[in-house]
């Protein structure tokens, strides 16, 4: 399993958003939470992440086979660099870089050198179909060109899992069914795994894996393609 999660409770004050959370997601594979608004869905999501911490209760949560619990400060973003992707409904792209620039810029962060940073940019800006567009600044890239840019960025260190919140929330209809479908595309050649939270249905129903939430717990577990015999994670 790429990601554990056991006994994850989130407070914000007074109001219980997440009770007692378990899950397992297995390498490899595209997987979706839905469930309605205010079912816990995104603060699940940035717990998983290492965007936010669950409430400080007995728990498990293990990413790439690293217990994560005790990781801070710079320990923790050096994980995050190196082993974890974001893709969020808007896609953060810095206006004044190009879109290999935007790529580039974990590898930069990271430490790999610019040339390097730069040729995996490139790569897999060509591998989202966007190897005509390295050069191309946000405000001159379509909707969905942004999102497959922000998408790129996610994989440029090469992380175990990739983590997308609502990301064709802001596409229309052809947009979005391009968006699905790349991050399908993806897993298969990369082998890299998605979780992802959507309304999408569509998306849903493609995924090999659905966990469906109501009022922050998890209330049906959906296995729509088993992982290939032998598996371990």
């Amino acid at each position: 399993m790429i990601v554990r999660a056991s006994n994850i409770d989130k407070h914000f004050g007074s109001l219980q958003v997440l009770r007692d959370v378990s899950l397992e997601i297995p390498a490899g594979r595209v997987v979706s939470i839905t469930g309605p608004s205010g079912a816990g869905k995104t603060t699940l999501l940035q717990i998983l992440g290492t965007l936010l911490k669950p409430d400080d209760k007995p728990h498990i949560l293990e990413i790439a086979g690293r217990s994560v619990g005790q990781l801070r400060g710079k320990s923790l973003a050096e994980f995050r660099n190196r082993h974890i992707g974001f893709v969020f409904q808007f896609h953060y792209l810095l206006p004044e870089f190009t879109a290999l620039e935007n790529v580039a810029l974990p590898a930069y962060i990271g430490g790999l050198s610019k040339a390097e940073a730069d040729r995996r940019a490139r790569q897999i800006l060509e591998l989202v179909g966007l190897g005509e567009r390295l050069h191309h600044r946000p405000g001159e890239l379509s909707g969905g060109e942004q999102q497959r840019v922000a998408v790129a960025r996610a994989l440029i260190n090469r992380p175990e899992v990739v983590f997308a919140d609502e990301p064709s929330g802001n596409l229309d209809w052809a947009n979005a069914q391009k968006l699905h479908r790349l991050f399908f595309d993806l897993q298969e050649q990369l082998g890299t795994t998605f979780v992802i939270v959507t309304h999408n249905r569509e998306l849903a129903e493609m995924s090999h894996l659905i966990y469906e939430m109501r009022d922050g717990s998890i209330l049906n577990v959906i296995q729509k393609n088993p992982s290939p015999a032998g598996e371990e994670g």
